[in-house]
């Protein structure tokens, strides 16, 4: 018994033909519907927001860690406040009470802590073996990653300064006018974008999450002490002036203390006499976005050798 094989050709050049013709339209119309991916794309900032979501529902289900991540500071500011309540008026500058004078420090070391405590999330995502399922998914940019973390310590260090920007004016300290209100918001957002991503890059550079922890531990006070957050600059022995004049916490607390006290402020006042120079509250904020710009910079190549 024989068995006719159909001609290929002609299977080619019959209806098969057409059948070719419509798979190839129809992938020609799905290819112009697929979203674009890449950085600014709808699909980048749908995946930004859902893990930014995720990051969220991992608070809710521990709010403590907001609780405390609230009461501290003003814990801070209550205890510090009235440690010095008498000590001599303009001692401190032109702040009315040492709680006037400490407020801006502790909004900007707030922010800082948080933000530096920006990478355990991911260093144990990285750890329970979650952040390689968010790399081998198909997103958009794996940014996403980095930038629903920015998101999410930013969202609760603006949290963070209201409670103390509140209880800094219930207790006599007053509040900055509109516009010096906005400067805070956009001090805090800066510098917490900056250390947030050196907090990234540590966490892609270190092993594991006992090292951050001591990292962390470690930087946390010798930038607080050596800051103006708790003192004024004139306060300091000279070689620690210069250390604070270098330290880019002191270019947040300053901006913020002035525009607590000088409704008038502008860009061209001077907030810091540092050892070297007097600085104006523009330059101050410019010196503290090019520390972001910096940090932002520095951790591009690690995180494009990591993710990769």
């Amino acid at each position: 018994m024989s068995v006719t094989l159909p001609n290929p050709s002609s299977a080619l050049n019959g209806g098969a033909t057409l059948a070719n013709r419509d798979l190839l339209s129809w992938k020609a119309g799905l290819a112009d519907t697929e979203p674009a991916q890449g950085f600014w794309s709808a699909a980048f900032v749908q995946e930004t927001l859902a893990m930014t979501r995720r990051l969220f529902i991992q608070l809710q289900r521990r709010p403590s860690t907001l609780v405390a991540g609230i009461i501290q500071p003003l814990i801070w500011l209550v205890l510090f406040g009235a440690l010095f309540q008498n000590v001599p008026a303009g001692l401190f500058g032109e702040s009315s009470n040492y709680g006037q004078f400490l407020g801006a420090g502790i909004i900007v070391f707030t922010a800082f802590g948080g933000a530096l405590n920006a990478g355990l999330p991911v260093m144990f995502d990285r750890e329970f073996g979650f952040l390689n399922r968010f790399l081998v998914a198909p997103l958009a940019s794996r940014y996403s990653i980095v930038v629903a973390s920015a998101i999410f310590i930013s969202v609760l260090s603006l949290i963070q300064t209201a409670a103390i920007l509140a209880l800094s004016a219930a207790l006599g300290a007053g509040l900055p006018n509109g516009p010096g209100l906005l400067l805070v918001l956009f001090i805090v957002a800066i510098l917490v974008l900056g250390v947030t991503a050196l907090s990234l890059g540590l966490t892609f550079a270190l092993p594991g999450h006992i090292e951050l922890i001591a990292v962390i531990f470690v930087a946390n006070l010798p930038l607080l002490f050596s800051s103006t957050a708790l003192v004024p600059l004139d306060f300091m022995p000279h070689w620690l002036q210069l250390v604070a004049s270098l330290n880019p916490l002191t270019y947040a607390i300053e901006p913020i203390r002035y525009v607590y006290l000088h409704p008038d402020w502008n860009l061209s006042s001077i907030v810091l006499q540092a050892p070297f120079a007097a600085i104006p509250l523009g330059l101050a904020v410019g010196i503290l976005v090019a520390f972001c710009l910096v940090a932002l910079a520095l951790i591009q190549p690690l995180l494009r050798r990591r993710m990769a």
